[in-house]
C-alpha cells in the first residue's frame, strides 16, 4: 500500500450527531460485545489521515461486477441492477475509488462458514463483488436481490434485505462500511440495526430507490442509491 500524494490534504469536520450509529445498544445485542469499553481518544489528523491510500486496481474485470455471471450456471432469484454515484462532502464525483459489495443470496444466506440459516446456499451465487467509480463518480452492479434472513438478537428476529457495501474513497478518513436497503421492507421499522441511526433522514439515506429508468425490460429491476463521504449528508456507516 502506498500513499497517494496527488490530492493536497483536506480538513474534515467532525461528523455531526446521531449521523452514525453509537458504538453500542441494547437492543442490538451483539453490538454489545464488541466495542471498546474505555472512551474513545480524538486523535489530531495529520497527513497519515488526509491522503488516502493507493491500489493497484489493474486486475478487476467485467465479472468482478456482474454477480450473476461469476459462475457456469445462472442464480437463483431476482436480477437486480444497483448503480449510484460516490460523492464528497461538497457533491463532487470521487473519481477511481474502490466499491465493493458483498450480499446473501435470493434465500437469505451467506456464503459464509459461520452462518447457521437452514436456507439452502446457492453454487451459482458467491454474493461478493468490485468495482471502481468512473470519472463522474458512478459504480453499477449486476446481482441478485438478497432475501431476509432469521437471526438470534431476539425473539422472531429477521434482518430486512440489505446488501453490505465497503468504500475507501480518498483517504483513511473517508473509508466506510455500510449497509444499502430496498424500499418499502416492512421489516425496517423492527431492525435493531437499522434502526441504530437515530436520526431518521439520515437513516433514510441509507434506502435505495427503485428506478425504472435504470430497469431493464424482461431481464432486471434497477436501484439507484448514491454514497456520501463525509459531510452534512453523509452516508451512515454501520454499526461497528
Amino acid at each position: 500500500m502506498k500513499t497517494d500524494s496527488s490530492t493536497p490534504p483536506r480538513h474534515f469536520p467532525r461528523v455531526a450527531a446521531n449521523v452514525h450509529p453509537p458504538i453500542s445498544r441494547e437492543d442490538y445485542r451483539s453490538s454489545r460485545l464488541r466495542h471498546p469499553q474505555q472512551p474513545m481518544v480524538i486523535v489530531p489528523h495529520t497527513l497519515s489521515e488526509l491522503t488516502g491510500p493507493a491500489y493497484p486496481y489493474g486486475h478487476l474485470n467485467a465479472l468482478d461486477s456482474d454477480l450473476t455471471r461469476q459462475h457456469a450456471g445462472e442464480p437463483i432469484g431476482q436480477r437486480i441492477i444497483l448503480a449510484g454515484r460516490v460523492l464528497d462532502e461538497d457533491g463532487r464525483p470521487v473519481r477511481n475509488t474502490l466499491v465493493e459489495i458483498w450480499q446473501a443470496n435470493a434465500a437469505g444466506r451467506y456464503l459464509h462458514a459461520k452462518d447457521s440459516n437452514p436456507a439452502p446456499l446457492d453454487p451459482h451465487f458467491s454474493g461478493a463483488g468490485r468495482t471502481l467509480t468512473d470519472d463522474n463518480g458512478a459504480f453499477r452492479f449486476t446481482t441478485i436481490r438478497p432475501g431476509a434472513y432469521p437471526w438470534p438478537n431476539h425473539h422472531n428476529a429477521w434482518r430486512p434485505s440489505h446488501v453490505h457495501f465497503s468504500l475507501f474513497g480518498q483517504n483513511f478518513l473517508t473509508r466506510l462500511i455500510t449497509q444499502m436497503y430496498f424500499p418499502g421492507d416492512p421489516l425496517h421499522a423492527l431492525d435493531p440495526v437499522m434502526n441504530s441511526v437515530r436520526d431518521a433522514a439520515a437513516r433514510q439515506r441509507l434506502v435505495a430507490s427503485f428506478d425504472i429508468d435504470l430497469t431493464e425490460p424482461d431481464w432486471a429491476l434497477g436501484f439507484r442509491w448514491d454514497i456520501v463521504l463525509r459531510g452534512r449528508d453523509e452516508t451512515p456507516r454501520e454499526t461497528t
